[in-house]
């Protein structure tokens, strides 16, 4: 079964890990989707690769960007029916003292992890309700519920958990079902070069003895973006391996 056949998708930060997973999950289910990414090059050879995707530039700082990728993919696909707020500002380790912190470490974070997920659900939400069947789908993190460090990251997925549940009871009415999905650690190219490190997570925090794969997130995303979800909505959907539920202390950025 095809759950997604007919539909059109939008995917920010599309072009690797979790976006790009997604991206080939919902097309394997029938839907045409939009790789929207600031690197042009990498969704365009990410959409190589996904049947019946489009590429496109798009970044989620900047308002107009935001709303031409929207209107992009109302036209080229004529629906929006799910928008999945995937884009990432870059993870980078506190420095050791927490008035250190860098100002713009912080805008940066806010603006691409909140607002930018603000900024495509404002444009969105209108489409979305026009197709009778809208989901938005906000990729989140554990770091949102427990101290794993990385203030300013953890701070704008925890600010996208309450857009998640504020959003989710002003677009219920207009039948739009919005949900979160909060990862634990992902193998995601911002782990090339420390695979030992990612080994001894799975051995030493993971109840499930190994570190998640973009495909865990992408299949939680289907659900919520699917009708057989239709009944949900306000919700975060932990995709962990037991982290949360198990273990209590963990240091590091984890996405």
């Amino acid at each position: 079964m095809k759950r997604f056949e007919g539909y059109g998708v939008l995917i920010t930060g599309a072009a690797r890990g979790i976006g790009a997973a997604t991206a080939a999950r919902l097309a394997q289910e029938g839907a045409r989707v939009l790789i929207a990414d600031l690197d042009e090059e990498a969704a365009r050879g990410t959409a190589a690769t996904v049947p019946g995707s489009l590429p496109l530039a798009c970044d989620v700082a900047d308002r107009a960007s935001v709303e031409a990728a929207v209107a992009y993919a109302a036209r080229e696909f004529g629906s929006l029916d799910v928008l999945v707020n995937n884009a990432l500002a870059r993870v980078d380790r506190d420095p050791a003292a927490f008035e250190d912190e860098d100002d713009e470490k912080w805008r940066v974070s806010l603006d691409v992890n909140l607002l930018g997920a603000m900024r495509c659900a404002r444009a969105a939400l209108p489409l979305l309700e026009a197709s009778g069947r809208g989901a938005i789908v906000n990729i989140g993190s554990v770091n949102a519920e427990q101290d794993f460090g990385n203030h300013a990251y953890s701070a704008s997925k925890a600010g996208l958990s309450s857009l998640t549940r504020t959003l989710a009871g002003h677009a219920a009415a207009r039948g739009v079902r919005v949900n979160q999905i909060n990862p634990g650690t992902i193998a995601t190219r911002a782990w090339e070069g420390r695979e030992d490190e990612l080994e001894s997570l799975a051995t030493r925090v993971y109840p499930l003895r190994r570190v998640g794969r973009p495909e865990d997130v992408a299949a939680a995303v289907a659900y919520l973006a699917s009708r057989d979800a239709s009944w949900v909505t306000g919700e975060t959907l932990r995709v962990d391996g037991g982290l949360l539920a198990v273990n209590t202390s963990f240091g590091g950025a984890v996405k």
